[in-house]
């Protein structure tokens, strides 16, 4: 595989949250939405036939939208939070339960303010030009989309959204991934939680 500016040397396990999270075989989960009425963003990723792998739960917040990626074990492994007054409807991803800086791990914007379908730009915390994309989301069309390294058309994830009357799940919004092997599945779930709150965001505009 390519690594792009400030990317993943190519060959190596892609661990952007923790290798422990990268399998030496294709991973397939599912990740579901739940009905609540009180709290939004609220998520469970697990695979079929299985327990749940993650959980996300969504924190009521005033002005933008935050949601934590849980372990089975309840440990949080990462915070998403939508940023303020962006254009690009650009999220931030940070270590654990944080917000600072410094437990930065990498953001999501869309490539550009107007789209026709779904183009998503991510760059890693020490990519601070982001003049080239360190992993980039494609839609190619309303229910599929794919995750490639860098700017280039090396896929290395697949999500496709499922409408709810063809969903087997109980949710909204259900998901059904595949990560390549040696692919962080932790942090194509979060990817794919993002995907789905910028185009919730969009449908609500």
């Amino acid at each position: 595989m390519m690594a792009s500016n400030g990317g993943l040397p190519a060959g190596n396990p892609i661990a952007v949250i923790s290798p422990q999270f990268c399998a030496p075989y294709p991973v397939e989960f599912a990740i579901a939405k739940k009905i609540t009425i009180f709290i939004q963003g609220n998520y469970d990723v697990f695979q079929v036939r299985s327990n749940n792998m993650f959980k996300v739960r969504g924190t009521p917040t005033i002005c933008q939208r935050r949601r934590v990626l849980f372990d089975a074990a309840g440990v949080p492994l990462v915070s998403l939070q939508q940023k303020v007054c962006s254009a690009h409807n650009r999220w931030e991803v940070y270590r654990g339960d944080s917000s600072h800086t410094s437990d930065l791990l990498f953001s999501v914007k869309k490539s550009s303010i107007l789209q026709l379908r779904t183009s998503l730009h991510v760059f890693l915390a020490s990519n601070t030009a982001e003049k080239v994309c360190d992993f980039k989301i494609k839609g190619n069309n309303w229910d599929e989309f794919a995750v490639y390294q860098g700017n280039s058309d090396n896929m290395i994830a697949q999500m496709h959204k499922k409408h709810p009357a063809r969903s087997v799940f109980i949710g909204d919004d259900t998901y059904s991934i595949t990560v390549d092997q040696n692919v962080d599945y932790a942090f194509i779930a979060a990817l794919c939680l993002v995907l789905n709150e910028i185009d919730t965001n969009d449908d609500d505009d």
